[in-house]
């Protein structure tokens, strides 16, 4: 076998090696009881629980579990990266490492029910509530308020413009 024969087997064999390294598959699930709740991560919603979806970068992560009957949960939640995911240590486990790293983080929540009132303190709240507004008794976050409010004059004009109607209507006019 000549040298360049093996030095091109060579190369292969050091491409297909390379092509098949392995890389770090990253998986965030979250498992609630009673399952069957909407799952969000970070905004986006990854579907209903039990949920599992997909990350690059570690750090902290905002998760929102919907169901109803039951409390909205909003998790803030620390995602540490492993041992192997460090500087420099990461360019192996990402490029040279042979095989494939799995790395999978399960969040598991107890959903709480929601707590109904009693007809009775509704109807009993309710009725303070009238009590107060026939009193004239404000609450103090309206108190805070402008009584009235100023706007500038805006003056529209009575006749068409020579020439007719733009298709939009009559244009505003404000005047100072």
């Amino acid at each position: 076998m000549s040298f360049t024969m093996r030095r091109t087997a060579a190369l292969l064999v050091g491409c297909a090696l390379l092509a098949s390294c392995g890389c770090v598959r990253r998986r965030l699930t979250v498992r609630t009881n009673p399952p069957g709740a909407v799952v969000a991560v970070d905004n986006q919603v990854i579907g209903t629980s039990p949920a599992a979806s997909s990350f690059v970068h570690y750090g902290t992560r905002e998760v929102r579990i919907e169901k109803d009957g039951y409390r909205t949960e909003v998790l803030r939640r620390r995602l540490n990266p492993p041992w192997y995911e460090i500087p420099p240590l990461d360019f192996f486990a990402e490029t040279l490492w042979p095989w494939e790293i799995r790395d999978e983080r399960i969040i598991d929540v107890e959903l709480v029910p929601k707590q109904v009132a009693p007809m009775e303190e509704v109807v009993g709240r309710a009725d303070a509530l009238r009590s107060q507004a026939r009193s004239g008794v404000v609450p103090a976050a309206v108190e805070t308020m402008p009584e009235t409010v100023t706007l500038p004059p805006v003056s529209v004009p009575t006749t068409p413009p020579p020439g007719g109607l733009p298709s939009g209507g009559l244009p505003a006019v404000v005047s100072p």
